[in-house]
């Protein structure tokens, strides 16, 4: 009877075994995964993803145009490759900002994190829009003085729209999120920004028939 009883006992602890297994086995696997991602290749991870959500960003902004009859047909390949080389041209600027900055100004007071936002609009915005123009006007075969007339009629509302975006977004960022997952946030968030970026980069363009 105690045989058989060790033998119950046995029969069901077995499963319960190799299920914490691999419940430990998964959980070792995601953390290898953000090893892998979020500390021994961040510049990578960066770099990829502000292309990726750059693209994401603007294949919704084109879904927009198709459906307003704007687009002739779904997808314009060539300028959303554009604008994948400029987001992944963007994540080494801003991964190296976000390291700095977090550098020289350590501490995540109310303070701080007023003096981060202050010099994220004041500095990394103004920046981040002269980049995404200039890059893509280049891309575009324009002329360092046509990019420079799109930038002045176009910067006042970008910059307006930035500054209505981004502060409750960094707040966030620089309150909460340790330093190795501010770009990959911020490259989500620009995913939505995005939108709105890609539509007043695009919507004055002649579209292709």
């Amino acid at each position: 009877m105690f045989a058989a009883k060790s033998f119950m006992i046995k029969h069901v602890m077995t499963p319960l075994r190799l299920q914490k297994r691999g419940s430990s086995s998964s959980k070792s696997s995601f953390n290898r995964g953000v090893h892998f991602f979020f500390k021994k290749n961040l510049l990578f991870t960066n770099s990829i993803t502000s292309g990726g959500f750059m693209v994401i960003g603007d294949l919704i902004q084109q879904e927009i145009e198709i459906h307003g009859n704007l687009l002739p047909s779904r997808y314009d390949w060539t300028r959303t490759t554009r604008m994948f080389i400029i987001g992944t041209l963007m994540g080494p600027l801003h991964h190296f900002y976000y390291i700095y900055l977090d550098k020289l100004l350590p501490k995540t007071d109310l303070k701080t994190v007023g003096k981060k936002i202050l010099n994220d609009q004041l500095l990394a915005s103004p920046a981040t829009i002269f980049c995404f123009f200039y890059g893509l006007g280049f891309l575009e075969g324009k002329t360092i003085k046509e990019c420079t007339a799109e930038v002045k009629e176009k910067f006042t509302y970008v910059y307006l729209g930035d500054c209505l975006f981004w502060p409750p977004i960094q707040y966030i960022n620089f309150c909460y999120l340790p330093t190795q997952y501010r770009v990959f946030y911020i490259n989500f968030a620009t995913m939505i920004y995005n939108v709105f970026l890609s539509f007043m980069k695009h919507y004055d363009q002649p579209k292709k028939v």
